[in-house]
């Protein structure tokens, strides 16, 4: 591990590196980013039943080979998985430092993966704002995806505990209103905002539909399409 990560991390968090991939530990819990469980859902008979893939997918097109989606929040870069597994090219934001080591060791596994690499080689990760990247793509996307943490939504319930660790290093989210206007100005076709089931709208903005899941639901704003 570099010393500038471990300078970034809070008290009590370690990375470490066994062979096997880089590992952000406790002392007790243990997080890894690793696609490779993720094999099944991609499979073509259960991609279509995902909920984020309902939210995404455009009826008036046979299939989304060549579309582009951006990850704006991307964490351990699940959903960014099931986009590119559906045919997006992805770009994932990550701007926490030592969240965004865990998804490149884990994309480099993935690469290295006969089964997965087809999927990684449509994931391309930046480490930074996407705030301001949002604001400087030279392309409007397709779907720009969102999924900040905020503090009134109770992960425990929805999550493994495991996944406890990222809180510790990604504050919630306190810019509901730049986020999504920033997301607004990137000109896409679609954005999903991945929220609880019952939680509020992001920036109390209303959504175009709602997509509902078992416990998440994906709100799908329609936007003006950027003049170019």
């Amino acid at each position: 591990m570099n010393k500038e990560l471990a300078e970034l991390l809070p008290e009590g968090l370690s990375l470490t590196d066994d062979g096997n991939g880089l590992t952000l530990t406790d002392g007790e819990l243990a997080l890894r980013g690793d696609f490779s469980p993720m094999l099944r859902r991609v499979r073509p008979a259960n991609l279509g039943g995902e909920t984020l893939i309902k939210a995404a997918r455009f009826r008036n097109l046979p299939s989304s080979e060549g579309l582009t989606a951006v990850d704006a929040t991307a964490g351990l870069g699940e959903d960014s998985f099931l986009l590119a597994a559906y045919g997006f090219r992805v770009t994932l934001f990550e701007y926490n430092a030592v969240i965004a080591a865990l998804l490149e060791d884990a994309l480099k596994r993935a690469l290295a993966d006969a089964a997965l690499a087809p999927i990684a080689e449509r994931m391309t990760l930046i480490c930074g704002d996407s705030i301001e990247g949002l604001k400087k793509l030279e392309e409007a996307p397709d779907i720009v995806l969102l999924d900040p943490m905020f503090p009134g939504r109770k992960k425990s319930g929805l999550i493994k505990k495991k996944f406890q660790l990222l809180q510790k290093l990604e504050a919630p989210c306190g810019t509901e209103e730049e986020l999504l206007q920033a997301a607004i100005s990137a000109g896409p076709r679609r954005i999903i905002i991945k929220r609880p089931e019952k939680g509020p709208y992001l920036a109390g903005i209303k959504p175009s539909y709602s997509v509902d899941g078992s416990t998440v639901r994906y709100d799908c704003i329609l936007p003006p399409i950027k003049q170019k």
